[in-house]
């Protein structure tokens, strides 16, 4: 039986704004992101009500990605469950900084970084193929508990990154071209095998204003 899970970024911050990044730095929402959190909520509820229903909420434990998922479970009654393992990518010391900054302090690991090389970490950070697996180990069992159900699970544009990459079958190395907007709603199934396919992807039709992607044109990694 397939699981069908609702990926969605978190809702916009200051930081998202100014392009700094955030990684496992524990930064709020901004009242924009609220806005935006709630009006994801109230699609979720009237969809539900239309028989879209949503059987279980997931959220990486950082509090832009719990702020955005709140709103949903209470529009919906279910309970959060939170996974530390659905956090950002950590970017160690480039954290709190654009990428201006983290070329100015660390010239050489930007040099590095700007190369795609999967297996480069930041210093104190995660590659990306440890974060690549990190997260890919954190949905399996969340698929197991909901065989043939839909579920939402509330994140950061990294996590959605590495979910896309698996269910088109990307290489990690590939420049990425596909968006990762705040508060979009990304679906994508999972069948008994450990395949995935991508049904829909961006959906940001909830929000009356446009949803930014930090990185899609200025720096192909993201983790803002």
């Amino acid at each position: 039986m397939s699981t069908q899970i609702l990926f969605i970024r978190h809702g916009e911050t200051d930081w998202n704004r100014i392009k700094r990044i955030q990684g496992h730095i524990d930064i709020p929402l901004a009242a924009s992101g609220l806005e935006q959190a709630g009006r994801l909520a109230r699609r979720l509820a009237d969809e539900a009500q239309q028989g879209g229903r949503i059987d279980a909420i997931y959220s990486s434990d950082l509090q832009r990605a719990q702020q955005t998922a709140q709103p949903i479970a209470d529009a919906l009654g279910l309970p959060l469950t939170l996974r530390e393992s659905l956090r950002e990518r950590s970017y160690g010391a480039f954290q709190g900084y654009d990428r201006d900054e983290i070329a100015e302090r660390y010239p050489d690991e930007y040099d590095h970084w700007q190369t795609r090389d999967a297996g480069f970490a930041p210093p104190e950070g995660e590659s990306m193929r440890a974060f690549y697996r990190r997260v890919m180990d954190a949905i399996a069992p969340i698929v197991s508990a909901h065989r043939g159900g839909r579920v939402a699970c509330v994140a950061h544009g990294g996590v959605l990154d590495c979910v896309y990459r698996f269910a088109r079958d990307l290489s990690l190395e590939v420049p990425r071209d596909y968006a990762l907007l705040n508060t979009s709603v990304n679906v994508v199934e999972f069948d008994g095998g450990g395949k995935a396919t991508v049904k829909s992807w961006a959906d940001v039709s909830h929000l009356d204003a446009p949803s930014e992607d930090d990185t899609l044109r200025r720096i192909v990694t993201p983790g803002l």
